[in-house]
Order: structure tokens, then C-alpha cells, then sequence
């Protein structure tokens, strides 16, 4: 026979204290004093009392989740991200649901329905590889459930957090530029997607800020991956490049130690820079100039809007762009 469920009325009585001061303590009240909260917290656990979410949900009309998509959970800027969301999340009672797209459209619009299914107060989106419109998320909009996208976000005047990639790629090339490299190899990923089309629309304003023509042979495009030097190697020596941006750090770091293997030296005979600040960048030999961008900081910033907007009815309105910064090390250092 199914034993019966504890509830505040009976952690009350046991306590002989007030049903609402037993509410408050659970929940971390600062009207409820330090000592209580403790006598209330011990007298749950030994009680075996659990809070009915669903039945707070019906009250509230929340469920106090928000959803979290991104395009894969396999990199420490991801991870890093989702450390700052959930710091803050955590920090206000929220929970997560967290899903990858796997860079497939149709996986995220699952997994949006998922979210949606799920009744999550909230959504945080960073989109996947060959997601090229948002009408999927119509279904939120309708509702007037909160959308917030981070990284990587659509075209258009929508509220997001993001970096300033153009600007970042800009002055990554720059670096290389002043560095003496005048045939600089940019290994992309698909311009599909706006982060990468904007690291190459920097990439070309350096070039056309010092009266370097663009030559479409130097720009690679890729999956930004640990595979990415085997696949680039023969073409970067072919090309004569005496420089390499690649947009992140693992396909930079896997391009340098396949040139290194084929006799080039870094930075003698060839500068590169990546992007990203991962940790593998400050590992490598030699280590490896890069962007830093404030992953950590993106998840709190992109957590700390949605809560707002939860809690305090604070409007989604605008976009922040968070700064990042050129770390430059010896892969690009002559």
C-alpha cells in the first residue's frame, strides 16, 4: 500500500510552527530565521517530504524550468557557457532542461516542441548549422513564452548575447597582418552560420585596410575540427601561406601540429591564431594566439535576461554584445 505523502501541514504540526512559516523556510525565506530553516530542512528529509512541482505549477502557472538548446555540448566554450547559465539559474531557483541540436534544423525543431511540451517558463537558444529561419519558434511566440538566443543568432533586430565576431576577426587578422603575413589562410566554418560570416567579414576588412586583395583560394571552409589539419595542410603549403585564421581553436592547433609535421615551423615560417581562449590553446607548443570570449559571462548575461523578464517583468528588448579580447602567444610572436 502507497504510504502517505508528507506535506507542510505534517512538518507543521511536527514542528509546531505555522504551515506558511514552513513554506518560506523551504523555500530559503529571509523572514524565516537561519535556525528554523535548519529545523525545517532536517524535519523534511527525515519526514521524506518532497515539494509537488506539479501542483505548484498549476498554482503559479510555471513550472520554474527553462529550456536551454544548443548545437553540441562536446566544447568547453559550450561548457563554459552552460556553467554561467546554470550558476544563475541555480541562484534563482530555476531548473534546466538542456538539449543539443546536433547542427541539424531538424533535430532542434524536436527539440523545441520538446521544450514547448515540457511548458518551460523560458527558452535560451543558440542555433544549430543549417538552421536558416526561426518559424519553428512560432509556437513559443504565439504563447508569448520569452526567447532569448545567444551566440549564434538569427538575422534581424532580435534580442540576443552574443559577441561582436566581425570586430573580433578583425582584429585577429590585423595581428597577423602587423605580424608581416601578407597570404593569410582564413579556415572557416559554414556562413550559414552568422558567427562565422561575421569572423570572415572581419577577416576581409583587415585584408582591405591595408591594400591586401582577397584571394578566394585562401579561404577553407571546413568543420572546425580536430580532422581539420589533415584536410587543410596540402593546400595552406601549395597556397605559399605564411599565416592561418582559423575560427576556433581546435582546427587551429590541429592545423599547426600537421604543418609542424610536414617541416614548417611556427611562427618562423608560418603565423597562426585561432579563437576561443580553449583551454588546449594555452597547451599546445607553441601556444597559440587567440580571441577570448567571455563564455562564462555569456551564459550569466543570457540567464540574468531571462530570469529578469521572469521575475521581474523586466522586457527583453535589446541585445548585449559582450567585448572580447586578442591574446596574442608566441604562434604568432617573430
Amino acid at each position: 500500500m502507497r504510504s502517505k505523502e508528507i506535506t507542510i501541514y505534517d512538518i507543521a504540526r511536527h514542528l509546531n510552527i505555522a504551515p506558511s512559516t514552513v513554506s518560506r523556510g523551504l523555500k530559503g525565506h529571509h523572514t524565516v530565521s537561519p535556525d528554523t530553516q535548519r529545523r525545517i530542512t532536517e524535519a523534511a528529509a527525515e519526514m521524506g517530504y518532497q515539494t509537488n512541482s506539479f501542483a505548484v505549477g498549476l498554482r503559479t502557472k510555471r513550472t520554474n524550468t527553462i529550456g536551454v538548446i544548443i548545437p553540441r555540448l562536446n566544447s568547453n566554450f559550450v561548457a563554459d557557457v552552460l556553467a554561467g547559465i546554470e550558476k544563475v539559474t541555480n541562484t534563482f531557483g530555476f531548473n534546466l532542461i538542456i538539449t543539443q541540436s546536433l547542427e541539424s534544423r531538424e533535430k532542434e525543431i524536436r527539440n523545441v516542441n520538446t521544450m514547448f511540451a515540457n511548458r518551460v517558463d523560458g527558452l535560451l537558444l543558440s542555433l544549430s548549422g543549417n538552421t536558416k529561419d526561426i518559424e519553428h519558434l512560432n509556437i513559443f511566440f504565439e504563447k508569448n513564452i520569452p526567447v532569448l538566443f545567444f551566440d549564434r543568432v538569427p538575422s534581424g533586430s532580435i534580442p540576443s548575447v552574443c559577441i561582436d565576431n566581425e570586430e573580433a576577426g578583425y582584429r585577429a587578422t590585423r595581428h597577423l597582418l602587423q605580424q608581416g603575413a601578407k597570404r593569410i589562410v582564413h579556415i572557416s566554418g559554414s556562413h550559414y552560420i552568422n558567427v562565422y560570416a561575421d569572423r570572415f567579414k572581419g577577416y576581409l576588412r583587415a585584408l582591405n585596410e591595408s591594400d591586401t586583395a582577397f584571394n578566394e583560394d585562401l579561404l577553407i571552409i571546413t568543420n572546425l575540427d580536430e580532422n581539420t589539419g589533415e584536410e587543410t595542410a596540402d593546400s595552406i603549403i601549395k597556397l605559399k601561406a605564411d599565416g592561418v585564421f582559423a575560427a576556433n581553436d581546435i582546427s587551429a592547433v590541429s592545423c599547426m601540429n600537421v604543418l609542424k609535421n610536414h617541416g614548417l615551423k611556427v611562427p618562423e615560417d608560418i603565423l597562426i591564431a585561432g579563437f576561443n581562449d580553449d583551454i588546449i590553446s594555452r597547451s599546445v607548443s607553441p601556444p597559440l594566439t587567440t580571441i577570448h570570449c567571455p563564455a562564462i559571462k555569456m551564459g550569466e548575461a543570457v540567464a540574468q535576461t531571462m530570469v529578469d523578464h521572469l521575475l521581474k517583468n523586466i522586457d527583453i528588448t535589446s541585445s548585449i554584445i559582450l567585448e572580447t579580447e586578442l591574446i596574442v602567444r608566441e604562434s604568432t610572436t617573430r
